[in-house]
């Protein structure tokens, strides 16, 4: 009989689930806002036997009751069975998507420092020394955290996005925002030329140099030393990095189903 187990990553901006079938991913799925009928249309149709949860949200009771009455439930937390130990201050605060990227990198890079940076509506870097420790990291915010930053707390600045062409009317004094296809921009150019490639500039250029930065000042304190790149935004900063890492969307997923292995 195959094994499934379901793994489930709920973050602040995205719901998401992958089906692992013998330890291997066979299926993603990405929430709408009825999480409820989503989960029934996945039990009905993969019949996981297992089901493990990562949330950083509030989930509702009836998601959580729907998952232990029709699979073997986990909800990871501190007190799960984890690979590594974790003594930093309030150890209870670590959120549950740290936790599950922690787990990852000493199943899959052990005995080596790890720093696992993850793309998502913040930016987490996450510490794992070669004895297996998490010992913390730095959270700053995402990409579309710094766009919405800049539209928010300034009178002018338009708000614009990575997919976007936005254009100033001088007629009308009137923004228009042209959408393109997913990645038609590629990366915007360094030297801006105009408002909206200015805010693409600074966002995409400098949250690239912020990683590249972390990922060297670790570099010069700690040898056998790895860094690996997952989350949502993976895909859009991982060609710019001057740094060799290791870029794995499906990372947290990964974690998730190993710390199933020891929970079940």
């Amino acid at each position: 009989m195959d094994e499934k187990i379901l793994c489930l990553d709920f973050g602040n901006t995205r719901q998401k689930a992958a089906l692992f079938v013998n330890g291997n991913i066979e299926e993603r799925y990405i929430f709408n806002k009825n999480i409820l009928t989503g989960l029934q249309h996945l039990i009905t149709t993969y019949q996981p036997t297992h089901s493990i949860l990562s949330s950083v949200i509030n989930v509702d009771y009836s998601i959580e009751k729907f998952l232990a009455t029709h699979t073997l439930y986990h909800k990871l937390n501190i007190a799960s069975k984890l690979n590594f130990t974790s003594p930093v201050g309030a150890p209870h605060t670590i959120g549950a998507d740290r936790l599950a990227l922690a787990c990852a990198a000493v199943h899959y890079y052990p005995g080596m420092h790890n720093l696992v940076i993850s793309l998502g509506s913040c930016i987490t870097y996450n510490f794992i020394n070669k004895h297996h420790k998490f010992l913390g990291g730095a959270i700053s915010p995402g990409m579309h955290m710094r766009f919405k930053a800049m539209h928010n707390y300034t009178a002018l600045l338009p708000m614009q996005e990575l997919n976007q062409l936005t254009s100033f009317n001088k007629n009308n004094s009137t923004w228009h925002t042209q959408n393109l296809p997913l990645g038609g921009l590629g990366a915007p150019p360094l030297l801006a030329y105009d408002t909206a490639t200015n805010l693409q500039s600074g966002v995409i250029y400098g949250t690239a140099f912020e990683i590249d930065g972390f990922i060297n000042a670790y570099k010069r304190k700690f040898a056998n030393f790895n860094a690996i790149l997952t989350g949502g935004n993976t895909l859009n900063f991982a060609p710019l990095l001057q740094n060799r890492i290791f870029a794995d969307t499906d990372f947290l997923f990964k974690g998730l189903y190993a710390i199933a292995k020891e929970n079940f």
